[in-house]
């Protein structure tokens, strides 16, 4: 009995630190979430005083003139074209390659699953000089050729190369995923006449949806907050700026001018779809990301 009631109360213990830990780093997140969105509905007279102050009114000019004179409508639509195009890529790249890569047997199979893992230790971040240069020889040969260049400042191009490094993390996520799927429903489908794509399209991808949404989320958020890549493809001018490279255009220019609330409003027009993304698919992210390892 002693052994019980000391094993239930180290259980007790245990319980309540995991929730102080975690309490802590739900407090750690949504406070400086929570500044942000009230300070982006603060005027700049309110900055001066109390920083933790309440707004004393909802500001939404800030949004206005964040979306307007700064550029952030401009901005969020590239960045929305960009991810959008690199979505639909990857997914048409990476789905059909990751369903071959863990259903069937070939010759260089083994190869390319090595390929993508090692594909996985890349950091992109290092290779985006590589990248750049190779895009700038490309443009001076199109030049030459052609008169005019194509590579450089594209959005298309910059979507491509998005797609292109987030292959690796992709197709060894949904490759496993997958693997754990049983053969019972293709068999099933080949039996009936369907072939190696209906199968594919019609069977595997439904019952892979949980896994599909996860890596889209994934992809999402690194398409949408990619700074590095973006600032490097994508400097021949304003209008082609994807919205994290404008929003830090903008924080330098309202902390020169030492107008904060159009700042924050300016931050929260780069959060806000990510949220809402979320909020929508946290479900299926969840099951998708725990499902694989329930089955097989």
């Amino acid at each position: 009995m002693k052994e019980k009631k000391m094993h239930s109360g180290s259980d007790r213990l245990l319980k309540v630190f995991i929730y102080v830990v975690l309490i802590a780093l739900a407090i750690t997140i949504i406070v400086p979430v929570a500044w942000v969105f009230l300070a982006s509905v603060k005027q700049n007279a309110e900055f001066y005083g109390n920083p933790w102050a309440l707004p004393a009114t909802v500001y939404w000019q800030n949004f206005v003139n964040a979306w307007n004179s700064a550029k952030m409508g401009e901005y969020m639509l590239n960045s929305a074209l960009v991810t959008a195009m690199a979505l639909a890529l990857l997914l048409i790249v990476a789905l059909p390659a990751s369903y071959c890569l863990s259903r069937f047997k070939f010759r260089g199979s083994k190869f390319f699953n090595m390929a993508f893992m090692a594909g996985l230790f890349i950091n992109v971040n290092y290779i985006v000089v590589p990248i750049f240069l190779m895009l700038k020889d490309g443009d001076t040969v199109l030049k030459n050729m052609f008169g005019h260049t194509f590579l450089l400042n594209n959005l298309f191009v910059l979507a491509v190369v998005y797609a292109a490094t987030a292959l690796p993390f992709t197709i060894y996520l949904l490759s496993g995923y997958f693997a754990t799927l049983p053969h019972d429903f293709e068999e099933a489908a080949y039996i009936d006449g369907a072939g190696y794509g209906t199968a594919m399209v019609k069977i595997i991808f439904p019952m892979a949806q949980p896994s599909i949404i996860t890596i889209i989320l994934f992809n999402f958020l690194s398409f949408w907050n990619e700074y590095i890549i973006s600032m490097t493809l994508m400097s021949g001018g304003t209008g082609i700026k994807t919205l994290p490279v404008g929003l830090l255009n903008l924080m330098q220019a309202q902390q020169s001018k030492a107008e904060f609330g159009i700042m924050y409003a300016g931050l929260v027009l780069v959060m806000l779809p990510t949220l809402i993304l979320y909020i929508c698919v946290q479900k299926k992210l969840t099951q998708g990301m725990t499902v694989g390892g329930l089955k097989g």
